[in-house]
């Protein structure tokens, strides 16, 4: 009976995880577009209180940071995705509980672990964040851990569904499965290095550096440093809100960022197109398209992103489309391993 229990909390909290990481990762961005990241200056509190409100309330509060003066509206932003990232902290805690409670039999108690290790990470990484003055690693990594929970929590989800019975799938198509599936797994792995390319361009405000598309300030190829573009750390008491780095280390940021969207565009492009295309394959052609329309709406959303002088709305859209593609590339590598293992 404990395995039948488990089995049901732990689908319905991986979905939930899944949901909730999902707006968190959103409201992340949204926090940092609107300049929030900051906005209350000390970790887990905000100027020593759980609200704003009460922050604003209090009289000595603000005399703790007397340069940095409180913006109520902006520390909403940034406490909303506090209690949110909270939330899915405590939600994957009782995953992990589960897993281990269950001695394996429904989660891998190393894959429990594993979930509640990435969400301490990214727990000491969102207070880094924040102590340490939006240094660009710590928010690059901030961003890319939390696509992780979400990774791991799909996977979760996904894996905990119905499995093929070994020896259902088709022999005839092991060739063609297996060329889909390497292929697929190499997307996914451009995917990540896309996600760091994507968030060091945020983190380091160099996505206005190139406002025009598809040149870039209207060159195909403009001046840029190269070699200062990606310094990984240049001291910790720098302060980093607005962007520290020169306009010709922005650009060369920008333009990496824009090869990294070729190089996913082709990756992904090419495994969906694959799949796509061979009969023997059928069962997989409905996640591949699925691939397929994350990337097509992520470029859309890119693209007019600049076009558009980057709103708030389009450019917070475009976090939301990257964890989408994810999802989405995730399924297609979860579905063609599964059709492997159904041909063991």
């Amino acid at each position: 009976m404990i395995p039948v229990f488990v089995n049901r909390w732990i689908r319905g909290l991986s979905l939930a995880g899944v949901l909730l990481c999902f707006g968190v990762i959103v409201l992340g961005a949204y926090t940092r577009l609107t300049n929030a990241g900051i906005s209350c200056p000390d970790w887990p509190e905000c100027y020593g209180h759980i609200t704003p409100v009460g922050a604003a309330d209090s009289p000595t509060a603000q005399a703790r940071f007397p340069g940095r003066p409180l913006n109520v509206g902006r520390a909403w932003h940034e406490m909303i995705h506090r209690y949110a990232a909270g939330t899915l902290g405590l939600i994957i805690i009782v995953i992990s509980a589960l897993a281990i409670a269950s001695r394996g039999q429904i989660v891998g108690v190393g894959y429990g672990l594993l979930l509640f290790a990435t969400v301490i990470v990214q727990a000491v990484l969102g207070m880094w964040t924040v102590t340490w003055l939006l240094k660009p690693l710590i928010v690059t990594l901030h961003l890319i851990f939390g696509m992780t929970t979400l990774a791991l929590l799909w996977w979760l989800w996904l894996a905990l569904q119905r499995a093929p019975m070994p020896g259902s799938g088709r022999a005839e198509a092991t060739g063609p499965l297996r060329l889909a599936y390497g292929l697929s797994v190499l997307g996914l792995a451009v995917l990540a290095v896309q996600f760091f390319l994507g968030a060091w361009t945020s983190a380091n405000y160099a996505a206005y550096a190139c406002p025009d598309f598809p040149t870039c300030q209207g060159a195909w190829w403009p001046h840029a440093d190269f070699r200062d573009a990606f310094v990984l750390w240049r001291g910790l008491w720098v302060d980093y809100q607005g962007g520290i780095l020169p306009n010709a280390a922005r650009v060369a940021i920008h333009l990496t960022h824009r090869l990294g969207a070729l190089a996913v565009t082709l990756a992904l492009g090419a495994a969906s197109l694959y799949v796509i295309s061979r009969r023997a394959l059928l069962e997989a052609r409905g996640y591949a398209c699925a691939v397929l329309v994350a990337l097509i709406l992520q470029l859309a959303i890119g693209i007019s992103m600049v076009l558009r002088a980057f709103p708030l709305g389009i450019t917070t859209a475009h976090t939301a489309g990257a964890a989408l593609l994810l999802m989405a590339a995730l399924a297609l590598v979860h579905k063609l391993r599964a059709m492997r293992l159904a041909q063991a």
